[in-house]
């Protein structure tokens, strides 16, 4: 348990309670990790590392990562005396084997859509009775020629985390996935991590509290991409993605399809004459403001 402030914490169980590990479900935030399968050529790329309990070195480094940024955020609100008392739990979840698609078209089966494999997903957290009304299920997957799912991504009515007024959702849990099969193929294990928490927090990000702070509709514009020299530009996760030109090899190897004005971004210090790119999981002040918001009036404590 690592206290931040004294107020707030976000703690990591590594294991899920459906297969019989510790849980706290207390907790008002719980995100769930959960992996998909992985296959024999890619485990030879890692020596097998994880494959006991089917977590490969990129999925280890995602969870990590989301672990450290939920820490950012609660530093952030504990620092300004916000969010106090409020606790957050990270899991890992065990394997998640997605149904065969129902759909009519044969293609679903080889190249699932984005939607298929978040209704999977979402039914086979119906099967494991997990739906707690509080808890962000996000699903790793390894689908680097998926086009479909392309590096993720989150859809209504699932799409936030919690009690959202005004916002298309059920329960409260959402789904999203991360397909850092993609990440890991075509880019780094930087942007395996950013991409990791660009999925997650898209489902704490609603429009509410993104148009707050950033004055816009959407959330990728609480992303920075600043420049560290003349040639080099260094982006945060909301912004992974979207802060490099629009064609392949912009900053990543496929640039996302969502909104991307760069001029509507935190901070974006333009493209002209930038060649390198890194990656930061360092979330932006206007993310940690939003993401502060959000769970402000959307969940429960």
């Amino acid at each position: 348990m690592v206290s931040l402030g004294g107020a707030a914490a976000v703690s990591s169980v590594r294991g899920d309670p459906t297969a019989g590990f510790a849980s706290d479900d207390d907790a008002p935030l719980h995100v769930r990790v959960y992996p998909r399968p992985v296959p024999l050529w890619a485990w030879t790329r890692y020596g097998f590392d994880g494959v006991r309990d089917d977590w490969p070195p990129p999925f280890q480094d995602a969870l990590s990562a989301i672990e450290d940024a939920f820490e950012q955020v609660l530093t952030y609100a504990n620092e300004r005396s916000r969010l106090e008392g409020l606790e957050a739990v990270v899991e890992r979840g065990d394997l998640v084997r997605l149904p065969l698609p129902t759909m009519s078209r044969p293609s679903e089966a080889v190249v699932p859509s984005l939607e298929t494999v978040l209704e999977g997903f979402r039914t086979r957290l119906d099967e494991r009775d997990v739906l707690t009304g509080s808890t962000c299920h996000a699903l790793l997957s390894w689908a680097p020629l998926n086009h479909r799912v392309g590096y993720g991504g989150t859809l209504s009515p699932n799409a936030w985390t919690g009690n959202v007024t005004g916002q298309p959702t059920d329960t409260g849990d959402s789904q999203t996935v991360a397909n850092l099969g993609a990440t890991e193929l075509w880019d780094s294990r930087a942007v395996t991590r950013n991409m990791a928490i660009h999925e997650v927090l898209h489902t704490f990000l609603d429009t509410d509290a993104v148009e707050a702070v950033a004055n816009s509709s959407c959330d990728h514009d609480l992303g920075t991409a600043v420049r560290v020299d003349d040639e080099t530009m260094r982006v945060s996760p909301m912004a992974t993605a979207y802060a490099g030109p629009d064609d392949v090899g912009g900053g990543t190897r496929f640039h996302g399809t969502g909104c991307h004005d760069h001029e509507e971004f935190h901070r974006h210090d333009g493209l002209e004459g930038v060649e390198n790119w890194t990656y930061t999981t360092e979330l932006s002040e206007a993310t940690l403001e939003a993401v502060t918001r959000y769970l402000e009036t959307s969940i429960d404590r």
